[in-house]
């Protein structure tokens, strides 16, 4: 719930050239949204949630930000050139569009949508409006184990990617969640909500600009005091360029483990493979950003803590400034929710509710 890692300072703008404002912290993703985006130049002018609380430690943490009396004072500020923000998975969208429509763009946590509906209403904005719907999948753009598989994926390291496999496994905590956490209807269902790093991460590996799903299940498990909670589920896809992806999520970390998901990717290439462990190598390193790499040329091990960084968010503020697409694709972005979308709709429930 609070992930938010933090790297060097890599500004690509001068401070005060890109001021951002904070908003809707419902998902404490939002630190790790912010730490990219200030990381890499941009400064937080404003903050604004309802909750005074939530704003209260938000300021501990950036206490740069000023305090937004409304949504409405951020948005009419035409200073600000973007806007970040964790809403309710259920209304992100709906935030979007207002963000949009002011003539900002919008950076929104993952999942960006749980209808589809939502989706068709926000491609048509951005449409409308030329800005910018981006959405922080963070288990690929902030793990820099992850950066470092996609450069040696792009420099053919492993050759043509065939198949993709994700797991994708998350500590519940349940006392610790929100009331929305465990309402369908607002966070999603989990194919929708952490499957959609998955997809995402599927897509851009792969090079896929589209994929079918295959087949689809959930469950709930072990968790029959929350009925609408799906503790498990798991996805098979194709992509247009005949790419496979299988990847399970659930919420199933037990409590010995040091950290909050086992998180794994496995690339599989046709002259090699690639293996991430993203967050600990099991019973050996409480560290992250575990990449091992078999090619032609032999094993190879890197540790990439500390030596990677995390260029998308200084692409991201390049991007809104000159109106180019190199952090990430509109279409991209789209496309992944999409797909998460169908996953959940079509999903055949084993267990539970």
């Amino acid at each position: 719930m609070n992930y938010a890692p933090k790297g060097k300072p890599n500004p690509v703008v001068k401070e005060g050239e890109f001021p951002i404002a904070a908003v809707a912290l419902d998902h404490g993703h939002i630190y790790g949204m912010c730490n990219g985006l200030v990381e890499a130049g941009a400064t937080i002018k404003w903050v604004y949630d309802q909750d005074e609380k939530k704003v209260a430690d938000f300021l501990e943490k950036f206490p740069e930000a000023q305090v937004a009396r409304s949504l409405d004072e951020v948005l009419e500020d035409e200073e600000v050139l973007l806007v970040a923000a964790a809403a309710i998975p259920s209304e992100r969208s709906t935030l979007g569009n207002q963000v949009m429509k002011s003539n900002k763009d919008y950076f929104t946590d993952k999942t960006p949508f749980t209808t589809m509906a939502q989706l068709e209403e926000t491609k048509q904005v951005v449409q409308e409006t030329q800005q910018k719907y981006m959405v922080y999948f963070s288990e690929r753009l902030h793990v820099e184990g992850a950066v470092f598989a996609g450069d040696l994926v792009k420099e053919g390291a492993i050759g043509e990617v065939i198949q993709v496999t994700g797991f994708g496994p998350h500590r519940l905590n349940a006392p610790s969640r929100p009331d929305w956490f465990f309402n369908k209807a607002q966070y999603g269902g989990i194919l929708c909500d952490i499957g959609s790093h998955q997809i995402e991460q599927f897509l851009y590996y792969a090079g896929c600009k589209d994929a079918q799903i295959l087949h689809s299940k959930v469950a709930n498990y072990n968790n029959p005091e929350f009925p609408e909670l799906e503790d498990y589920g798991d996805v098979t896809l194709v992509g247009d360029n005949g790419a496979t992806q299988f990847f399970r999520v659930d919420w199933f970390t037990p409590d010995g483990l040091s950290t909050w998901g086992d998180g794994r990717t496995f690339i599989v290439g046709t002259e090699g493979t690639i293996e991430i462990r993203k967050y600990v190598d099991l019973a050996r390193d409480t560290s992250g950003d575990h990449v091992f790499l078999v090619n032609q040329k032999g094993e190879q091990y890197f540790n990439v803590s500390g030596e990677v960084g995390f260029p998308f968010f200084g692409q991201l503020i390049l991007d809104c400034i000159h109106r180019t697409e190199n952090a990430m694709t509109q279409e991209h972005a789209f496309k992944a929710a999409e797909l998460c979308l169908v996953a959940q709709e079509n999903a055949v429930n084993v267990k539970g509710q």
